[in-house]
């Protein structure tokens, strides 16, 4: 392995929402440690979120995929919320309120926890930040502090799927409702390259149910978003943004994590086409580092 460059103290990795496209992102950090590149922050948004906190705790690329296909399959999901419909249905009767998500939470919730346990994101041993969204302001909220299992399932509550959590009396839901790809946040904390990877989300090939219908809009809306979002930030040139953006020629599901091989084979292909340019690119950072310091 090369040396880790000096400039690699300001590398951010922003991994954006995508379900299980995110797995993806390991491959980019098998290529970044390939090339000696260190990575001085991560930041994730939903699923970015279980990768982010993955990798941030110091786990290998091999440890994160094998845990989060346990923990990220169909039956996190597969259990109704019948309280939930009876609310949708009969709300006078049962009393609607914002905690509502069609789905229980419960399994999610254990694996979760088995996941990460009590761990701490100020507890990383690479600066984590991971974004979800205020449900009451449609604020974006980054969490740099506090239990990762709460602001990994604020950060994955889809919309109408999973009911918004509450964390110190505020509710929160996906983090892709405010920003799909949260670069900005990178840009907040200081980092002088941002290598940023985001996914658009997968639009429905049939529209036969009401929850289809809710996820096409949802897709549409956060697709939108993502491009209008990066495209500002490389406008603002606020920082070096390198985006890495696999191409999967075979469609992924929600909960396809047995393509998660695949996955990290592509996101590892899209890095690495990137890798000649970010790496002229630190070394140049850190030449004229070098060269302010001697003067």
């Amino acid at each position: 392995m090369q040396q880790i460059r000096q400039g690699d103290r300001r590398v951010a990795v922003v991994i954006g929402s995508g379900s299980v496209k995110c797995a993806a992102s390991l491959g980019l950090f098998r290529a970044l440690k390939r090339h000696g590149i260190g990575v001085s922050m991560l930041v994730g948004c939903s699923a970015g979120c279980l990768y982010a906190s993955m990798l941030a705790l110091g786990k290998d690329t091999a440890e994160a995929a094998e845990a989060t296909a346990r923990l990220w399959t169909r039956d996190v999901a597969g259990h109704r919320n019948r309280m939930a419909l009876l609310k949708l249905l009969m709300p006078r009767t049962f009393g609607f309120d914002g905690e509502f998500g069609l789905r229980s939470d419960k399994v999610i919730m254990a694996r979760l926890r088995t996941a990460f346990g009590d761990a701490q994101i100020e507890d990383a041993q690479i600066p984590l930040y991971l974004a979800a969204t205020d449900f009451l302001t449609g604020q974006q909220k980054i969490f740099s502090r506090g239990s990762i299992v709460d602001a990994i399932r604020a950060s994955i509550a889809v919309p109408f799927l999973f009911s918004p959590w509450r964390i110190d009396d505020r509710l929160y839901v996906d983090g892709y409702v405010s920003d799909p790809l949260p670069v900005g946040v990178a840009i907040k904390e200081g980092a002088r390259v941002i290598v940023a990877m985001g996914f658009e989300s997968p639009t429905q090939e049939r529209i036969t149910s009401g929850a289809r219908f809710a996820f096409q809009l949802s897709s549409i809306l956060s697709n939108n978003l993502l491009k209008s979002q990066f495209a500002f930030h490389g406008l603002a040139h606020y920082a070096e943004i390198l985006p890495i953006i696999p191409e999967f020629t075979e469609r992924v599901h929600l909960f396809d994590t047995g393509k998660i091989p695949y996955l990290i084979e592509e996101g590892e292909r899209a890095a690495e086409a990137q890798m000649p340019y970010l790496t002229r690119l630190l070394d140049a950072d850190a030449s004229e580092a070098q060269s302010r310091a001697a003067n």
